[in-house]
């Protein structure tokens, strides 16, 4: 499902290495175009739910508290906008980003078309993490959760890397540890459960679990933000080493790539913005594994052109996904992992026929 050219920054290693990658214009007016209906999107998305607020209502009250404009607003709609409804769309935002981000360097650093941000074990280990603190009751329900799913997605990538160091450290014991180790947590987090947690437990640890976005807060979105704009930047810095990954570690290496290093400062830095993610939002499946695939078709698979435009394609389906979400199964929203499940299996369908024909 990989293209099988190799992309010319794969063959320019040594120059690449000292500065930022070209983008070609054509990149470029994509990425233009998108980051123009993302913000479209993020407007739109903020009007619907069931009080009345217009795109006019969100122009003025951004300008408001950003640019210290005096517009009037109605209090509650002030209210909806900047402590409800932003947010959250700020949030879906930075998850399809980031999560789009871990799908193509996965992909990439194991070779496989199929590889996800969860190929690591993380959501395991945050659910694990989740539950725990969860069914303890330790702390208030959404920081406890938050903290519990961090800490418990290092803890499992922690084994992955550990399983895989001890099996030898190639890019297929990487996926046969995570595997290994996903299974482990589940495991765990199912024990857990029936152990010890009640109904009521039970019900909103696994609605959080599935993705859930509700109550997402600006300090929320200043990290989320933080730390999707600083692994894009190393990630685009460093595209010439993913392009050489993508045709094997041999390339790489005959590249004066250090396989070892690279691949454990991908790894890691895949771990940390999934955990983020996952401690925020929950487990968030499948942007990973169809937004990278979407991005080749249209830029191909050189990442200097990939990242960028793969990023704001998982922006802005994840907004669209948690808008309909919301607004479809009022009051009760669908958790935003079901939402993209259910969407993304026919898109990837979609896609793969797509494949087929080219």
């Amino acid at each position: 499902m990989l293209d099988t050219h190799v992309p010319e920054s794969a063959t320019t290693a040594p120059a690449a290495a000292s500065r930022f990658p070209r983008i070609s214009p054509f990149t470029l007016i994509v990425v233009a175009s998108s980051l123009v209906l993302l913000a479209f999107s993020v407007g739109v998305a903020i009007t619907l739910g069931p009080a009345s607020v217009s795109l006019v209502n969100v122009r003025d009250i951004v300008l408001n508290h950003l640019a210290g404009a005096d517009i009037p607003v109605k209090a509650s709609k002030d209210a909806i906008v900047w402590e409800d409804r932003l947010p959250r769309a700020l949030i879906a935002a930075c998850c399809g980003a980031g999560l789009a981000l871990c799908g193509v360097i996965m992909q990439s650093l194991l070779k496989n078309a199929l590889a996800d941000p969860y190929v690591l074990g993380i959501s395991s280990g945050a659910s694990t993490g989740a539950v725990v603190i969860g069914v303890l009751g330790l702390g208030s329900v959404s920081l406890g959760l938050s903290v519990g799913a961090f800490v418990g997605a290092l803890v499992s990538f922690a084994v992955v890397l550990l399983l895989s160091r001890l099996s030898g450290g190639s890019s297929s014991k990487v996926i046969l540890a995570g595997v290994a180790t996903t299974q482990l947590f589940s495991a765990l987090t199912s024990l857990i459960v029936f152990a010890f947690a009640d109904s009521d437990e039970t019900r909103g640890v696994m609605f959080w679990l599935l993705g859930s976005l509700e109550g997402v807060r600006w300090n929320d979105v200043v990290l989320c933000v933080v730390v999707v704009i600083a692994a894009t930047i190393v990630c685009v810095y460093f595209a010439y080493v993913l392009d050489a990954f993508t045709f094997g570690e041999e390339v790489a290496h005959s590249l004066g790539i250090n396989v070892g290093a690279a691949r454990i400062a991908f790894l890691t830095l895949t771990a940390l913005l999934t955990a983020t993610l996952v401690s925020v939002a929950g487990a968030i499946g499948f942007i990973g594994l169809v937004l990278p695939h979407a991005g080749r078709l249209v830029v191909g698979s050189a990442h200097s052109r990939l990242i960028p435009v793969t990023i704001v394609f998982g922006a802005i389906f994840m907004v669209w996904v948690d808008a309909f979400s919301r607004v479809l199964f009022s009051p009760t929203p669908l958790p935003a992992g079901v939402g993209t499940a259910l969407i993304g299996v026919p898109v990837f369908i979609a896609l793969l026929i797509r494949k087929k024909g080219v």
